[in-house]
């Protein structure tokens, strides 16, 4: 009995090898971990297009009841990101101070931020606050700012300077 148990152990780890061999070569197995860079940029661009907050223009925030679409024929090319305008008027008003018009934390949620951890902001979830544009993931997290602007925007403000080194830049 002990030979019989011993010859289908072996079996067994025959089979196993073998079926980690044939996963190793189609690549299902790795021998050594791979380890991916970060996937986060640090001005928020959109995936397929790579165009800052999704193409919408950052000046129409501040000059528009509601944002404008930007449109490719108005670019212009900030922090290694493509932004788009509605109007040649307002690329040129961004190119005289972006700093002024690009949303904080370069598009990331700013109550994600302040709750110490990266998201992207959603362009059509913003607030102007005291000057300046910050961009939330959901209305639940625009809502919980709302609470405490001062206190959030101060988390934020501490929390990006850690989180930003780990983001990829343009």
């Amino acid at each position: 009995m002990t030979a019989m148990m011993r010859q289908m152990g072996k079996q067994i780890l025959t089979i196993a090898a073998l079926a980690s061999l044939i996963l190793l070569v189609q690549g299902a197995l790795r021998p050594e971990p791979v380890l991916a860079g970060p996937l986060v940029t640090t001005i928020v661009t959109n995936p397929l297009t790579g165009v800052a907050i999704n193409g919408m223009d950052p000046v129409s925030y501040f000059t528009e009841p509601e944002p404008l679409q930007g449109k490719p024929d108005f670019e212009y090319d900030w922090g290694g990101v493509a932004w788009y305008f509605a109007n040649a008027a307002n690329r040129d008003a961004f190119i005289r101070s972006p700093d002024v018009y690009a949303p904080q934390f370069g598009g990331h949620c700013t109550m994600s931020l302040a709750r110490g951890y990266l998201s992207d902001g959603n362009p059509g979830l913003y607030m102007i606050i005291f000057g300046k544009l910050y961009l939330f993931y959901s209305s639940g997290n625009r809502d919980a700012f709302q609470l405490d602007e001062a206190s959030a925007i101060k988390g934020a403000n501490t929390n990006w300077g850690p989180l930003s080194k780990q983001l990829v830049t343009q």
